[in-house]
């Protein structure tokens, strides 16, 4: 009850300082909007926390908290916490160990709880803490024996494909389905996370000349369908309803949300498909119908990463935003954009990217659709170090108030 309070008043603080007259701000009749303003915090290999396996207890959660005070700082409002990035956890799990980026060793425990303190972090901050989940990557490697050894791929071998110099889940096996469902609820049955949140994997990523050997779980599972790639579309069909369904039940009230590669498909390879000549595309690839989830209402939210600049040719963020828009207009489903800040100021990229305004022209495209109801930033390091100033740009440009988030 006393976290509860302590969110409460700090939304409350939240409206009084949107309410209170400023000279320089809008005019003071002006109500708190209602906009997501989102920031992924990733874990897995380190990138964004903790910056480096085997720090203290206290020196992690000084880290943590340091990024939600940014987050803070530049009046966000919701923080997609990675808390299972390899078939791992951020929390004490019965179900899989705790994750190698914190102390450097898996299943060794850091001395304290940081997705228990994250959500209270959070929420004492007046932030969402969406609990962000990889469904069924393994490892970064291929070599079980460096897994520990109660891990369960280690104790069920068949489950586990390798494939691209990494392991995966196979989404083909009905026992991991349910398995890793399990495991990523007892974070939602335990803490009082505000949405639980999926990224862009679930088949890999093609990789040139290497086969996703399915073939027995194909030959067990496969039958009544026309081929391969629509029985791997319904196996993440199927996690996805499910999932939804069991979010539900478990903790009524939270959200759920994906955040999937920003091209469904072309329109040369599908009609409905966006005006893009893009090199995957969800569908086909990565056997996930994202188009389907948000039109039929299974997601609570969708954040495409549209990770290109206005004018990329193969794929144009001018021509993805209302592409996606448009799928969910007249849905349930509420339309968030994932946005590449990690990209401004990068010498690898192209020039608009060396623009700090190219963000915040995104933002100022998006006002011209309400289907758009805001924006998540990729990512807290990115958000932290503002490499050429374009968060701090976004921030001046569209974050002069609070926001808070939609519900």
């Amino acid at each position: 009850m006393g976290r509860l309070s302590r969110r409460t008043f700090a939304l409350a603080a939240l409206a009084t300082l949107a309410a209170a007259p400023d000279a320089s701000a809008a005019p003071r009749h002006r109500r708190v909007s209602s906009e997501m303003r989102g920031v992924w915090v990733a874990t897995v290999g380190n990138r964004d926390w903790p910056s480096r396996p085997g720090l203290t207890a206290a020196q992690q959660h000084a880290e943590l908290v340091g990024h939600l005070d940014v987050a803070v700082r530049d009046r966000l409002n919701a923080v997609m916490f990675q808390v299972r990035p390899t078939a791992d956890a951020l929390w004490p799990s019965p179900y899989e160990p705790w994750s190698e980026y914190l102390t450097g060793t898996q299943g060794q425990g850091p001395g304290w709880n940081p997705l228990r303190t994250a959500v209270e972090e959070a929420h004492a901050r007046g932030l969402e803490l969406h609990a962000w989940f990889n469904p069924y990557r393994v490892a970064l490697h291929t070599d079980p024996t460096r897994l520990v050894p109660s891990h369960p791929a280690r104790r069920h071998p068949d489950w586990v494909v390798p494939y691209g110099g990494k392991l995966y889940y196979n989404p083909g096996l009905p026992e991991v389905r349910a398995f890793v469902q399990e495991a990523m609820l007892d974070a939602v049955r335990k803490y009082p996370v505000d949405a639980v949140h999926f990224d862009d994997y679930f088949y890999p990523y093609p990789v040139a000349g290497e086969t996703f050997d399915d073939d027995e779980a194909y030959a067990r599972h496969g039958g009544g369908f026309p081929d391969r790639a629509a029985w791997r579309r319904d196996n993440i069909d199927r996690l996805v309803r499910e999932m939804a369904a069991r979010i539900k039940r478990t903790r009524p009230g939270t959200r759920f949300g994906i955040s999937p590669f920003g091209v469904w498909r072309n329109a040369a390879t599908d009609p409905l498909g966006s005006d893009t000549t893009a090199g995957v595309q969800t569908y086909d690839d990565l056997h996930a119908d994202t188009r389907t989830w948000v039109r039929e209402n299974w997601i609570d939210y969708v954040v495409p990463q549209i990770y290109w600049n206005i004018g990329f040719a193969a794929a144009d963020y001018a021509k993805l935003l209302p592409w996606w828009a448009e799928v969910a207009r007249g849905t349930g489903t509420r339309l968030y954009v994932g946005e590449a800040l990690y990209k401004a100021g990068d010498p690898a990229q192209p020039a608009a990217w060396q623009d700090p305004a190219e963000l915040s022209r995104h933002l100022t495209l998006a006002k011209k659709y309400p289907q758009a109801r805001g924006h998540v930033f990729f990512a807290a390091k990115d958000v932290a170090t503002d490499r050429i100033g374009a968060m701090a740009r976004v921030v001046a440009d569209h974050y002069r108030q609070p926001a808070r988030p939609p519900r």
